[in-house]
């Protein structure tokens, strides 16, 4: 995997490098800032880039309009915004901006090593890595939006979805739900039929499911 980043803060970016770097992740260009961050992503063509959400010059969005214009330039590029703040108008954008590969995180996760890392290689392989209180900002953001397929998920449909959103497998969220990963499968089988996902591979779906579920998708 070739990863970039694009963070104003020498030491985080440094750990962040050091920390990839030990497992294996080619980091194969900085910056710091948003203009940095699309020349870097031109220049290496990385599997992914790690953005921090506010940059030079004003730290307000720069870092995720950026990461939404290197989108767009080329749709292949998996995004892991990281932010010490939970902003959900910029995670919306973000997710509207493309169909799976992208992930939000509170820059605190980054010190559970294992999950952030497991994060970045579900984003990196078309999946989505959102923070529990991203999703939950978000959620409630939609409030009264909900309609379609989501307003028929039974409550417990709903808490699968939402650990969905946050990037767990069945096994996961058998185990958050305290219920049988067969359960569990009954309840994604469900809410895939609900919002009347197109037959596709289950990776696929579980993507579609969570942009419909965050408001950012048709569903």
């Amino acid at each position: 995997m070739r990863v970039v980043i694009a963070e104003d803060n020498a030491l985080l970016r440094e750990g962040l490098v050091a920390l990839l770097r030990e497992r294996g992740i080619d980091v194969v260009a900085q910056a710091e800032d948003g203009e940095g961050l699309l020349r870097i992503v031109s220049g290496h063509k990385p599997d992914l880039a790690i953005v921090d959400v506010r940059l030079p010059p004003t730290f307000t969005d720069e870092g995720v309009r950026a990461a939404i214009e290197a989108r767009t330039r080329d749709p292949r590029l998996a995004i892991l915004i990281l932010s010490q703040y939970v902003e959900p108008v910029y995670t919306s954008e973000l997710l509207a901006a493309g169909d799976g590969g992208i992930g939000y995180l509170l820059k605190e996760r980054v010190g559970e090593v294992r999950t952030f890392v497991e994060a970045l290689e579900r984003v990196a392989r078309g999946g989505t890595a959102l923070d529990r209180e991203v999703v939950a900002e978000l959620v409630r953001a939609r409030g009264a939006r909900e309609t379609g397929g989501l307003a028929g998920l039974t409550p417990r449909e709903s808490e699968a979805l939402g650990l969905m959103a946050e990037g767990k497998t069945n096994a996961a969220i058998a185990r958050a739900m305290v219920v049988t990963p067969g359960a569990v499968e009954k309840h994604v089988s469900n809410i895939f039929a609900k919002l009347d996902l197109p037959v596709t591979d289950d990776d696929h779906r579980r993507v579609l499911a969570v942009l419909a579920y965050l408001g950012t998708g048709d569903g």
